[in-house]
């Protein structure tokens, strides 16, 4: 037990100085999408806080979020999407949103670690983790609509990826923040997030083993216990 307090207070105080020397504080260069085209400014991310910052004449659109201010922030490759619990009078007290994209290239890259360990199933990574090593794989196509996606299922020890082509599509979830697993028949899968529900029809058949070790292991991360397992 204390070498799990030391380890705690040793990897709090890592972080703690990555934070002042500058780790996680570098400024980049975004577009805020407006309704009509957007607005150039500075994106920044510290220990506590992301904050946007819009210079000339959209002023009023800098904002300070706090990690509780937000509602959900789904990263990808190409923009950054921040829900907050603001109303929006422009649309009938709707929640307001902010996008942002033309992000540069590192702050993907740099931001992903970060707010996978920072934030809750809030947190949203439309992206494919390819540091996934994965425990078995499936081809799938993630349906919605009258459309859907082409990809594959990554099962890994702690997450699950879709990794597909198609912009905006790609997820990585951690185990412990999916809600469900269900199935109808082997070339079926849903999987339930905070998010929504992502539905694939698999181009594979899975197997009974396979999808009850992985309806266990998510069903466990919320306290299921099964008997007989500690007597293991």
């Amino acid at each position: 037990m204390a070498f799990r307090t030391e380890a705690k207070a040793c990897a709090c105080m890592i972080l703690s100085v990555a934070f002042t020397f500058g780790a996680t504080t570098k400024t980049y260069t975004v577009r805020h999408r407006h309704l009509r085209n957007g607005g150039v400014g500075v994106l920044r991310l510290d220990e506590t806080s992301i904050s946007f910052e819009e210079p000339e004449k959209q002023t009023n659109h800098s904002r300070i979020w706090k990690d509780d201010d937000i509602q959900q922030l789904t990263l990808g490759p190409e923009s950054l999407r921040i829900v907050t619990y603001e109303d929006n009078r422009w649309e009938l007290g709707r929640d307001r949103v902010y996008i942002f994209d033309k992000l540069p290239a590192g702050l993907t890259t740099d931001w992903y670690p970060i707010l996978r360990a920072r934030l809750d199933q809030r947190f949203v990574a439309a992206l494919a983790d390819d540091e996934v090593k994965p425990q078995w794989q499936v081809p799938a196509k993630l349906i919605h609509g009258r459309g859907g996606s082409q990809g594959v299922i990554v099962v890994g020890a702690d997450r699950l990826v879709y990794k597909s082509s198609r912009p905006g599509e790609s997820r990585t979830w951690r185990v412990s923040d999916l809600e469900n697993v269900s199935s109808s028949d082997a070339f079926d899968l849903a999987i339930t997030t905070h998010e929504r529900e992502f539905r694939f029809q698999l181009k594979r058949a899975l197997s009974a083993a396979r999808y009850q070790e992985l309806w266990m292991r998510v069903n466990q991360a919320h306290g299921l216990r099964i008997l007989g397992a500690d007597k293991r």
